[in-house]
């Protein structure tokens, strides 16, 4: 069926009388038909033809209305989805954004400045992105050695240069170039004397819980820490022992980094593994024999017990 393109109903029956429709009254015209008749006829046929354009036009608006909803329908879904695509992107775009410029993110509340006390001291930037980034740090930078270091060269630095690293997201970000620098006269922990480990443990907990790292990893450093310190070794009067502990601190926490981002996972820290602490300690007294008997610097030593 032809489409039609104007409303039927609008068109006005012609008078079939006249000279135009001469010829097709007279080709109806016989001995029973008069002209007249014919046009009659041409009239009723032109009505009928009419009615029935009038409905089909009438189902075409119809089907147009069901077409042109359905495609203002599949239109807005259209809309609706592209809007939720756009709002994704700036979503995951905000939060690309915020991660990796998380500190000009963090709510400052509304308040005076808090008292300060010793306890609140400079860290060093480079410990804290380490923090950050949940890898192994040495303790000296929680020590009162440590902090002092830090506020040194904060006071002393005027190198305000950024430098590309990669980010935990693959992606390059510029950082401080005092972040991505040691301190020069970091101590290993190895090294670190009792009174030295004891003030910085405290500190460094509450850096990780400040940093915002999982509870259950801070409770087992913490636990880790609490049971070095109660530790036999630790208490006794030989040095080899207490050299051990700390060689055996240093060595198992940076196992237990490692081992985190590893496929077999890590392990719960705080559970202090006797029998390696024992192989530690043995370690530890052979190289101690080896350099008592050689007057030069034993490089095993060096490694082994600092």
């Amino acid at each position: 069926m032809d489409r039609l393109h104007s409303d039927p109903s609008f068109l006005v029956c012609p008078d079939f009388m006249t000279e135009r429709y001469r010829v097709s009254r007279t080709s109806m015209v016989n001995a029973n038909v008069t002209e007249a008749q014919a046009a009659e006829t041409l009239h009723n046929i032109w009505i009928t033809t009419n009615e029935d354009l009038c409905l089909q036009w009438h189902q075409q608006v119809v089907e147009d209305e069901h077409l042109n909803a359905e495609r203002r329908r599949l239109a807005e879904e259209e809309a609706e989805r592209q809007k939720a695509v756009l709002e994704l992107e700036e979503a995951t775009s905000r939060a690309d954004e915020r991660k990796k410029n998380r500190f000009k993110h963090l709510p400052i509340p509304v308040r005076p400045r808090p008292l300060v006390n010793d306890e609140e001291a400079l860290v060093s930037e480079f410990a804290l992105r380490k923090l950050d980034k949940g890898h192994y740090v040495e303790l000296y930078y929680w020590t009162n050695h440590g902090l002092d270091d830090a506020m040194l060269n904060y006071c002393t630095r005027d190198d305000d240069s950024m430098v590309p690293t990669k980010g935990e997201d693959g992606f390059t970000v510029c950082i401080n170039a005092a972040s991505s620098k040691p301190a020069s006269g970091v101590i290993a922990d190895r090294n670190l004397i009792p009174a030295d480990f004891s003030q910085a443990v405290p500190r460094i907990v509450a850096a990780l819980e400040d940093r915002d790292w999982a509870p259950q990893k801070v409770l087992m450093l913490a636990q880790f820490w609490g049971a070095i310190m109660v530790h036999r070794y630790w208490n006794s009067r030989d040095m080899l022992a207490q050299r051990a502990i700390l060689l055996f601190q240093e060595e198992q926490r940076r196992a237990w980094h490692s081992a985190i981002t590893s496929a077999k996972g890590a392990w719960d820290i705080s559970v202090i593994d006797e029998t390696a602490l024992a192989r530690t300690f043995e370690r530890v007294y052979r190289s101690s024999l080896i350099r008592s008997d050689d007057p030069k610097p034993n490089p095993q030593f060096s490694k082994w017990a600092g």
